[in-house]
Order: structure tokens, then sequence, then C-alpha cells
């Protein structure tokens, strides 16, 4: 049995899903569909990065989500579907959106059209340059979240990636001050990251009621599977559980590690990610040793489905 598992926002790459579009007409067709609906020319910026616009929040969001759909209907043209059959769906962060098209709770072109309005109010949503996330390697969430406490620093847990990496959010001042207490608290690695905003955070919650507006004018379908949820790392099935935690996730943090350890709880015995880079394949082996984990970001790893 079998979970799919969808990449979000640093994964992407130049040329992702471009060998995808060369080769297979479902691949390209996909591509023009949402390149139609967003009005984005994002082939031109996952192939050129233009501006270096594959790294800006309001084009990145849309061209992962991009890559990652092309990947998932290519499988599903190219391999008969009861091999993968996934029994529940989840993503990181923007690759939830991609696990509810695949689920087919929303159309593709609705989430084409959220995803744009989330990068867009994601990088606008504090003025530049005045906050951000950093890395700590090394120490779990409880840890970290010890350490603020104690300190009363004002920074918050933004994604729990894994039992040795956890993601913080906060003003630059912040989280500069952090970083020293956590040195002498024994953290050896505080890496801060090249984002423009303190994602998955309180510095988000206006973002994210502008955000509700737009999920408030789509139309959502039942869930056909489970989808474990960034918000509450719970197995939701029930339709208007699934939408309250799409719509509190940008503000909140992203349990995956607690996702990931739901997901133990179930028959699930092999995770299959879908879409640019393996960055979850490395980060669930990080958290359990019970799955069998297989990625596909290229052509070549459609053979292990062969």
């Amino acid at each position: 049995m079998s979970a799919i598992v969808f990449p979000g926002q640093g994964s992407q790459y130049l040329g992702m899903a471009i060998d995808f579009n060369d080769c297979f007409p479902v691949a390209k067709s996909i591509f023009e569909e949402i390149e139609e609906t967003s009005k984005i020319n994002i082939r031109k910026i996952i192939t050129d990065n233009y501006q270096d616009r594959l790294n800006q929040t309001n084009y990145t969001q849309i061209a992962i989500f991009s890559a990652s759909m092309v990947i998932y209907k290519t499988l599903l043209n190219q391999i008969n579907p009861d091999i993968i059959n996934p029994r529940i769906v989840l993503g990181h962060s923007l690759g939830e959106y991609s696990a509810l098209v695949a689920n087919q709770v929303i159309s593709l072109s609705d989430a084409s059209n959220l995803i744009k309005t989330r990068g867009k109010l994601m990088q606008s949503a504090i003025k530049p340059h005045t906050s951000g996330m950093a890395a700590i390697i090394g120490k779990n969430a409880e840890f970290i979240e010890e350490i603020i406490k104690i300190n009363k620093l004002n920074i918050e847990i933004a994604n729990d990636n894994s039992p040795i990496q956890v993601v913080v959010s906060g003003l630059i001042d912040d989280i500069n001050i952090a970083k020293n207490i956590f040195s002498s608290n024994g953290v050896k690695r505080y890496v801060k990251l090249n984002v423009s905003a303190a994602f998955h955070s309180k510095y988000m919650l206006t973002a994210q009621n502008e955000l509700i507006k737009e999920i408030d004018k789509i139309s959502f379908n039942k869930s056909h599977i489970p989808i474990i949820s960034n918000f509450d790392a719970c197995i939701n099935l029930n339709k208007e559980k699934v939408v309250n935690a799409l719509k509190n996730q940008m503000a909140n943090k992203v349990k995956w590690t607690e996702s990931i350890k739901k997901l133990e709880e179930t028959e699930v015995n092999q995770i299959v990610e879908i879409g640019p880079g393996k960055v979850l394949s490395g980060l669930v082996s990080r958290i359990s040793n019970k799955f069998d984990i297989k990625s596909i970001d290229k052509i070549t790893d459609l053979e292990q489905f062969n």
C-alpha cells in the first residue's frame, strides 16, 4: 500500500519537468493548461530563469506545482494506476495543493489560480528584507520550542521537517538574536535561508486572511482518499476539515514530522515522492524506517514502475 507525497518551495531547480514536456503530449498539455489559467509563461521561467524568477516566491510556487502535476499526470498516463493506487496523499506546504488536485478535491485550474494568488500574497505579506527564516540542524522541535520559551525569543517554528531539521521564522533582528542563543545552547548549524519573508508564522496572518477569501470562492469536491493536512497532521476525509486545514496552513507550522508519524499508524508501507527534487524522500528517511521510499523526478524514474 502506498502514499503519494508532493514537495513544496525549495525543491525547484532549473529545467525541472522539461524532459516530460519534451517527450509526452500529456505533460505538454498540463503545462499549457496551467499557463493559460495563470497567464504566466512557466516553461520559460523553468528553462531560462529570467531575472531569477524561479527563486521569487510569486513564481516559484506555480512553477513547482506545475512540475509536480506534469510528472504526476504523466505517471498516470504511462503506467497502470493500480500499480501505485495510493491510499493516502499529502504534501509539504505548497505540495498540499498538489495533493488536493491528485485527490480530485479541487481542479487543476482552481488550484493554479489559488497558487498564483498564494505566491503573490506570501511575497508581499511583509516589507521586503525585514523578516526571514533559518534552518536549525541537529535538534528536534521539542528542543527548539523549549529554547524559544525559556529565552522568550520572538520567533516561531515554521516547519517541523524531521527530528534533526527544524525551520524557524521571524523578523531579521530576531532571527539574528536567536542564532546566538541557539549557538550557546549547543546548536552547531543555524543556517539563514534565502527566502523573501517569514513564512508559516504570524507575519502571514493578513495574507492568509486574503487567501481565505479566494479559497471560499472555490468549489471543493469530496475526498476520494484521505489526506494528511499540514495544519493538524490528521488523516482527513471530511471535506470541511480538509478545507479548514488548507485555510489555516499559511500562517501556521507545517507539521511534517507529525504527518509522517501519523502515516506510520496506517497500513501504508511505500511512499512515492512526485515532483522536482528528492527533498521529502530525505526528510521521510530521517523520520521513519518503515517505508520503502521512491521518487519520480525525471523520466528515467518512471522505469522503476514498469
